[in-house]
């Protein structure tokens, strides 16, 4: 590839480039250009650059050009998507149930989509391999309160009374956000895992001048936030936890910087959407915590967290869902030994993915097979991973 062309790469079927940057306020001027040239593309700042996804090739050369001019460097390395497969042997009532618990779209290839394009697709595939054991693999979401029970999805159980299991078994743990704070000045925001706030937009300018005055205030507190631009839509995202005062490691309460925040975003006219807040994270059951972790942690490329006595790992840019682990109790054996009817699909461009195989094999992973573009991996525990590459896949 040369020129333009070689900032992009193609991953689970959509053109991806990310451009490092060393400022929110500098992938700010990268994202006010882009959404000019159209209102359907997909930009992601982040406090180390910016992640845009095309939604039509013609516009690549554009966004190059305006990241050279900014003094941007593309670094197509860090290019992954992260996914969730579900396998069923009715997957039209497994379907039915994973739409209502994470307002989800339908897809293209049968599954379900994020309308913000934000959180992991869920795949479903048609399989009659009986799995009668719990999986060791399940999602936690958080939305807000008013959106929970709109899900219906009946009674809950577990220990946070939260835990809800489609036709199959498959468990997510569907729990109600709060807002952020007791006063107006953060009416807008909302708690789930992450501190969120989702503002509706009438223009491109409009995005811009919202996603540019978001990017100031966050740079000046030195606050690492996440700000997405959708079509007609800006998402302020804390990350994970990071809102917590003994996270992030600055002298800053939260809740001040996100009333700046609302402030800004009123004072230019945007309408908080109050509904739209919503968080995903996979949870993995491990025999041995520490080793399972290590290993995802390499195959991912993920982050451990800070914090002491946390097994999350994540995404360094925040771009893919966060991984959190558990203990499981070794004396299952049954369970440990049967194959989930859940596993993680992650897509890399073509030219990546046999340096991302070799790593997760040299972390413990185990070759299962190989077919055209795809690998499925084991790790230490039997857990899936299946790495997929090519032009192809739903977006």
């Amino acid at each position: 590839m040369t020129g333009a062309g070689a900032d992009w790469r193609v991953v689970d079927g959509v053109t991806t480039a990310w451009f490092d940057a060393p400022s929110l306020i500098e992938g700010a001027a990268l994202a006010g250009r882009v959404v000019q040239l159209s209102a359907e593309i997909l930009v992601d700042l982040r406090a180390t650059g910016t992640r845009v996804r095309l939604d039509a090739d013609r516009h690549a050369e554009a966004v190059s050009a305006a990241a050279r001019d900014l003094g941007l460097t593309a670094n197509p390395a860090v290019s992954q998507h992260l996914s969730v497969v579900v396998e069923s042997a009715n997957p039209s009532a497994v379907r039915r149930f994973w739409q209502r618990a994470l307002d989800y779209a339908p897809a293209r290839d049968g599954g379900l989509a994020d309308p913000l394009r934000r959180d992991p697709a869920i795949r479903i595939r048609q399989s009659t391999e009986p799995r009668p054991w719990r999986n060791r693999i399940h999602l936690d979401v958080a939305r807000p309160a008013a959106a929970v029970e709109r899900a219906g999805l009946g009674e809950a159980s577990g220990a946070f009374e939260a835990c809800h299991a489609d036709p199959d078994g498959n468990e997510v743990d569907l729990l109600p956000g709060d807002a952020l704070g007791d006063g107006p000045g953060t009416a807008d925001w909302q708690e789930v895992f992450s501190a969120m706030a989702c503002y509706r937009v009438t223009s491109p300018a409009g995005q811009r001048d919202l996603a540019a005055a978001a990017a100031t205030l966050a740079d000046d507190a030195g606050f690492p936030l996440l700000i997405d631009m959708r079509p007609g839509l800006v998402i302020l995202d804390s990350g994970k936890d990071q809102w917590d005062d003994d996270v992030h490691s600055l002298e800053l309460d939260f809740t001040d910087l996100a009333a700046q925040l609302q402030a800004a975003a009123r004072d230019l006219g945007a309408t908080a959407d109050p509904g739209l807040p919503r968080f995903a994270q996979v949870f993995l059951d491990a025999a041995d915590v520490e080793v399972l972790r290590a290993f995802w942690a390499a195959a991912l490329g993920y982050t451990y967290d800070r914090r002491a006595d946390v097994t999350d790992i994540h995404d360094p840019r925040r771009l893919n869902p966060v991984l959190v682990f558990q203990e499981l109790d070794a004396s299952e054996v049954e369970r440990r030994r049967q194959r989930n009817r859940i596993h993680v699909e992650l897509a890399v461009p073509p030219d990546l993915a046999q340096t991302r195989l070799a790593a997760t094999v040299a972390a413990g992973g185990r070759l299962l097979d190989e077919a055209a573009g795809r690998w499925r991996v084991a790790d230490p525990e039997g857990n899936e991973m299946v790495i997929v590459s090519g032009s192809g896949g739903p977006t």
